[in-house]
């Protein structure tokens, strides 16, 4: 990835750092990518097609026609394959990216849900303490893939 958004470790206590806006960056890239490789095939099979069966039909030219055949299918049914594959990369990038954002705003807000009547010191509403003052309770979204 591009300006290394993820995992990279400054110091020796080790931190991890995810950037969901990086992350959503280079889904788009892979995104991007996987449907450029779908058009080179397409294109690879196009061009393919148009050449028709120029080997004849001779000992030789059979023999290469029944190898071709075969490995033909595999290579464009592997190509597009891997084109798709690539693309959902850039899938599961945004899917990351979203639920980064998703526990890094239940963890923020998770730090102010003891405000309330329960958890003052004494009689009466107020935060306790180390409450956020003013912060709602959140209920956090449900992150389970």
């Amino acid at each position: 990835m591009a300006g290394g958004s993820t995992g990279a470790s400054d110091r020796a206590g080790g931190t991890f750092v995810l950037k969901p806006w990086e992350l959503h960056g280079e889904g788009r890239e892979f995104e991007k990518l996987g449907g450029e490789l779908a058009k080179a095939v397409t294109t690879l099979e196009r061009d393919l097609t148009a050449l028709g069966a120029p080997w004849g039909a001779d000992q030789p030219g059979s023999g290469f026609a029944a190898a071709y055949g075969p490995a033909y299918g595999e290579l464009v049914g592997g190509l597009r394959g891997l084109a798709g594959r690539v693309g959902k990369v850039g899938a599961g990038l945004h899917a990351m990216a979203e639920r980064t954002t998703d526990a890094d705003s239940s963890a923020a807000t998770g730090f102010g849900a003891g405000a309330g009547p329960e958890s003052g010191p004494g009689p009466g509403p107020g935060p306790g303490p180390g409450a956020t003052p003013g912060a709602a309770t959140v209920v956090p979204k449900d992150m389970s893939v």
